[in-house]
């Protein structure tokens, strides 16, 4: 089915013209150089399918879980509760990068997946612009668009796995190639995770001190993302710890969810109904965070090294989480917590007070606007994300307007609009594509398929999303508003596919 939609919609990729598109140059709205606005450093590290049950500051982590230096680097910042960074590996780096949620990011053609197409001329890269606005920048680790890695555009430095070439595409622990500032693929060498803490210490102690620029370092670790492979010092890690808790809607059924999740899983059952090698599985994924742990100590070792620590803002995420039973799964892309909301870390002395937590629900692109406010430097092409620097200074405080992501499976901008027209409702049968918004304590789900019931949760009573709302008719009008503030909330971020989506299906009738 899903081959079969993207054989669909490729035929919809078309020429852009220069009629159809405006160019945006790269130094629309560019302000005083960072270094005159005493700009901080940027240490982002960027994780894969990393779920906040494997942090133990997170209160969802496991019990037997222990990540002493990111719970460390937690306490002596703010915490955030929930960060929805993305859906999956290519469309969060991809948000990531331009700042705008993934239904409006223009230029995109990713038929040949796991490679990509763009035009940075249309789609520019925002840390091309701090480049211009007196930041020396970097990139470090796994890539996710192709090979046009933007060396000479959008970093100044790079040793980047770009995933191309044979094998190199799923080497994420070890016979990974990189491309070092741009050139040709060459042996990494050791453990991934290991290597590209190295390389970003290195960055750290001699290559950021070339100028007086401030710098920003966008560093991608390949963990945790499978195949789960701890470092060898981690091979016993957990092996005394009880067993994993099984979650309890693992095989359902889930009579409220749309009927392509009622009952879903991707578990098969032993000769006990226990879902196979669960706790095995679950702990063997966590056993590879450790290395990702160590790393985080060794970075903020070389920042206190350099005498840099006071001027470096760290921010710790990932490109989404992963669900491990939850719902049925054993993947990221659904609009459930357990799968996609990841740990968010911000920390600098002097700017950010430490032992702070906060609840207010957030996403990457508002991660992207932040940097820019932070950073003193305005974009080139409007950003979809939200200030964050308020909620920096008072966790209590509540951004004006709700959190929004949207996850149009393998499409982006003008071919995702062009395949919502002409009725193709992309993505597989059970993770379609979606539009998702936090607004309080309400989440609120729209799948972008025809005779789909929506979703809406009340996360403060509902935590783990089993009980659906939306199907309970006394929630009917306030269904009615969030969906009306959903598509209201999306239009202005450049959202017109949503006057196109068939209406959703009603299920009020439904016993509960």
């Amino acid at each position: 089915m899903m081959n079969t939609l993207f054989k669909r919609a490729k035929i919809l990729t078309f020429a852009v013209t220069s009629a159809a598109v405006t160019t945006i140059p790269h130094n629309m709205y560019a302000g005083p150089p960072a270094a005159e606005l005493n700009a901080p450093n940027i240490l982002y590290i960027f994780t894969d399918d990393q779920s906040r049950r494997s942090v133990s500051a997170y209160e969802e982590a496991h019990e037997w879980v222990k990540t002493p230096n990111i719970d460390a680097l937690a306490e002596s910042g703010m915490r955030f509760r929930t960060c929805y960074t993305g859906a999956s590996c290519q469309m969060s780096r991809s948000m990531m990068l331009t700042g705008r949620l993934q239904h409006a990011i223009k230029s995109f053609d990713i038929t040949n997946y796991p490679s990509c197409d763009y035009d940075s001329k249309i789609q520019p890269f925002w840390p091309a612009n701090f480049r211009k606005n007196g930041y020396r920048t970097a990139c470090i680790g796994k890539w996710h668009l192709g090979e046009d890695v933007g060396h000479g555009r959008d970093w100044d430095h790079s040793v980047i796995w770009d995933r191309m070439g044979k094998k190199n595409g799923s080497a994420y622990y070890y016979n990974t190639q990189v491309r070092y500032n741009g050139g040709e693929r060459v042996a990494l060498g050791g453990y991934s995770t290991d290597r590209y803490t190295d390389l970003a210490v290195d960055y750290i102690l001699n290559k950021s001190k070339a100028d007086k620029k401030p710098w920003f370092l966008w560093l991608c670790y390949g963990g945790v993302h499978g195949p789960y492979t701890e470092a060898d010092r981690h091979e016993d890690l957990y092996a005394e710890a009880p067993a994993t808790e099984v979650p309890s809607d693992i095989f359902g059924p889930r009579p409220s969810k749309p009927k392509h999740l009622v009952n879903y899983t991707k578990w098969k059952k032993d000769e006990n109904g226990k879902p196979k090698e669960f706790d095995k599985k679950v702990k063997k994924y966590n056993r590879a965070v450790g290395a990702l742990d160590e790393g985080v100590g060794k970075l903020i070792e070389a920042l206190k090294k350099s005498g840099q620590l006071e001027n470096t803002l760290v921010v710790y995420t990932s490109d989404q989480g992963f669900a491990w039973g939850q719902h049925g799964c054993s993947a990221k892309w659904m609009a459930y917590d357990a799968n996609i909301a990841a740990p968010l870390i911000f920390s600098q002395p002097g700017r950010i007070k430490p032992q702070q937590v906060c609840a207010e629900p957030v996403n990457g692109v508002d991660i992207v606007q932040t940097f820019h406010s932070i950073a003193g430097i305005k974009p080139v092409m409007e950003i979809h994300g939200r200030d964050m620097t308020p909620l920096l200074s008072d966790p209590s405080t509540k951004l004006k307007s709700p959190m929004l992501l949207t996850h149009t499976a393998r499409l982006y901008g003008d071919n995702f609009l062009e395949a919502i027209k002409q009725g193709i409702f992309v993505g597989k049968n059970t993770t379609p594509a979606y539009l998702m918004m936090r607004d309080g304590k309400y989440k609120y789900i729209r799948h972008m398929q025809k005779d789909t019931i929506e979703e809406l949760y009340d996360l403060d009573k509902d935590a783990q999303e089993f009980n659906n709302l939306a199907v309970n008719p006394e929630y009917n009008s306030l269904l009615k508003k969030l969906r009306k503030k959903a598509a209201d909330e999306i239009r202005k971020k450049d959202g017109e596919f949503v006057d196109y989506l068939p209406k959703p299906k009603d299920r009020r009738s439904v016993p509960q």
